[in-house]
């Protein structure tokens, strides 16, 4: 049973993303588990003291957080009434959202985490809020990020850019080949040349990731030089893209420079999910 885990703020923003996950698993059993980190006025404002106020707020907090995951978890029940191998377990944590992520990432052994993102500024060329960029850069699983207000399509056309300096036996690759496979996907890897021959390292990668996707329908573009960004775009407009998928690899250049300095870039014409793998196997 797959261990998915769903952050919710209890915005419409989050609802949307549960909404997908749930779709984009209908035919497999899953364990959802719907977080919720909450924080206390008083510890917001840095106010260390422990007092029986705060304890009194902290309850408070506690309380609300509980209550609306419950009516959240009627509410799923209520829009998908014939659920019937999804099992919820509801998190309540007094935490920040990063820090509350991985406690549950590594007490339950979470396979995928499925979050909303919106910028936070509401500009529409800021495709990542904080929250989505600091669960990026720091927590070890793979994450699915699903653009505000996107509305599920099944991803039937998936985008897997990469510059062919990963070794693919490390990555985790198998959740991007399960999702390719469950919903008969075309995988689209997508190369953006240098304008030199690969090297022997890129060409022994660019086979193994043919050998990987093997009994999947595969197709690897090699592309002129241009920004990695305006290659994305160019290619969503000539195909259907329902997916984007890359691997963050802190030693692979070209994912590094493009989480970095890149992203912002992509931002106001990526509206698809955005699916991040972890740069090694846990």
């Amino acid at each position: 049973m797959k261990h998915i885990l769903l952050p919710t703020d209890f915005s419409e923003n989050s609802w949307n993303a549960i909404q997908y996950a749930i779709q984009l698993y209908k035919k497999e059993p899953c364990k959802f588990y719907l977080l919720n980190a909450y924080t206390s006025v008083i510890y917001n404002v840095g106010f260390g003291l422990e007092t029986t106020a705060q304890y009194a707020l902290n309850d408070a907090a506690k309380k609300i957080s509980t209550e609306n995951l419950e009516k959240l978890h009627n509410s799923i029940l209520k829009k998908f009434p014939s659920l019937k191998t999804h099992e919820f377990e509801l998190v309540s944590k007094f935490n920040t959202l990063v820090f509350a992520i991985k406690e549950v990432v590594e007490s339950e052994d979470i396979d995928l985490i499925i979050m909303g993102t919106k910028g936070a500024t509401g500009a529409k060329e800021v495709l990542f809020g904080s929250n989505t960029v600091h669960a990026f850069n720091n927590i070890h699983c793979p994450i699915l990020a699903i653009p505000s207000g996107f509305t599920y399509e099944a991803p039937k056309e998936i985008l897997f850019p990469t510059d062919l300096s990963v070794n693919y036996n490390e990555t985790r690759l198998n959740l991007l080949r399960e999702i390719a496979v469950a919903h008969n996907s075309r995988v689209n890897a997508l190369h953006v040349s240098t304008g030199y021959d690969l090297t022997e390292f890129q060409q022994q990668n660019e086979s193994a990731l043919k050998s990987y996707f093997k009994g999947v329908a595969y197709l690897f573009h090699d592309v002129e030089s241009m920004e990695v960004p305006e290659a994305i775009n160019k290619f969503q407009i000539r195909y259907k893209i329902n997916l984007l998928a890359m691997i963050n690899n802190k030693h692979s250049f070209f994912e590094n420079l493009f989480f970095k300095n890149s992203i912002n870039k992509i931002g106001f014409h990526l509206n698809i999910p955005f699916l991040v793998l972890s740069g090694k196997k846990r």
